[in-house]
């Protein structure tokens, strides 16, 4: 059995800028902005939603297939995907765009200047969640919106569960629209911010919105996460991490542990866990994908932090 990851496809191109933004941009000329920022440090990465989440539950022994629409540049991501034996069976190419692209600039203070072009994902509607595979399980994170309504129906309609990532695209869907995700999915995941955004639009209560799906998933950065359930509130702790490197993707591989976990039937309480270490284990390496670990190493890491094993 299989978990279809359907989300972005994306190059991640990561600039630095030596110095602060806030030295170089005068707040009363903002309406007549014309600036240029050196940036001696850049580097590309292989990311977008799907990618990392598929990337990370490959890490855990899983064989995810990934349903994405990319650009006529994805060569080079394909041959990542070869080497990390991620299938592309599911990835549609169109000739005619880009794979997306997000540039990032962050200067000294951690601030980011990011610019974003969706490219081939605006047409993500193209693909269909296939129905001659064994998929077991499925997550409509961040996409094109069209494609993010299409494939949550479509679960619905073919009676495969899902988990319901809003994540960035939060912003494209009013109240009616998500109030309809949340009744087709099994599970909803958001983090702190999103889950107040998604009160304020839909008019539901975190309580309410949990009693409509099986959990919901609220990720609050180092403070861990809560899972609520069945009535209840599952407070789960953040795993340590050995370094602070990089945030990015970090709720991606937590996506990847929730999938895991419920894919092997683990509780709640242990499935929050392996999450909450995927993201520790992410934070600690620069990039989406370059971390790596064996299934030992990660155990050991599990007992070490939560006292217990799985």
């Amino acid at each position: 059995m299989s978990a279809l990851i359907c989300g972005s496809m994306a190059y991640d191109t990561i600039m630095v800028f030596h110095d602060k933004f806030k030295n170089h941009i005068l707040p009363e000329k903002v309406h007549i902005l014309n600036v240029s920022f050196l940036v001696p440090s850049l580097r590309r990465e292989y990311g977008g939603c799907a990618g990392n989440i598929a990337y990370n539950m490959k890490l855990l022994g899983e064989q995810p297939l990934i349903m994405a629409t990319v650009g006529h540049d994805f060569e080079p991501y394909a041959q990542w995907l070869g080497q990390n034996s991620l299938s592309s069976q599911f990835i549609r190419i169109l000739d005619n765009n880009y794979t997306g692209q997000a540039y990032i600039t962050t200067d000294e203070d951690g601030n980011q200047i990011t610019a974003f072009h969706p490219g081939a994902m605006s047409c993500s509607q193209l693909n269909s969640v296939p129905t001659d595979q064994s998929i077991s399980i499925g997550i409509v994170s961040p996409d094109g919106k069209d494609g993010m309504q299409l494939h949550a129906a479509q679960f619905a309609e073919l009676g495969i569960p899902f988990i319901f990532d809003p994540g960035q695209g939060m912003p494209m869907f009013d109240g009616d629209e998500l109030r309809k995700f949340i009744d087709q999915a099994a599970w909803v995941t958001v983090n702190d911010y999103e889950s107040e955004l998604m009160q304020e639009r839909t008019g539901l209560s975190l309580e309410q919105i949990a009693g409509k799906v099986e959990a919901l998933i609220i990720t609050l950065g180092g403070s861990g996460s809560k899972i609520y359930t069945k009535g209840q509130c599952i407070t789960i702790p953040a795993a340590k991490p050995q370094q602070l490197l990089d945030p990015t993707g970090c709720g991606d591989a937590y996506r990847a542990g929730l999938l895991y976990g419920l894919m092997n039937d683990f509780d709640w309480e242990t499935t929050g866990r392996i999450a909450s270490l995927m993201g520790a284990i992410k934070i600690e390496h620069n990039g989406t994908q370059n971390h790596s670990f064996d299934m030992d190493d990660f155990q050991q890491r599990y007992f070490d932090n939560f006292g217990s094993s799985f």
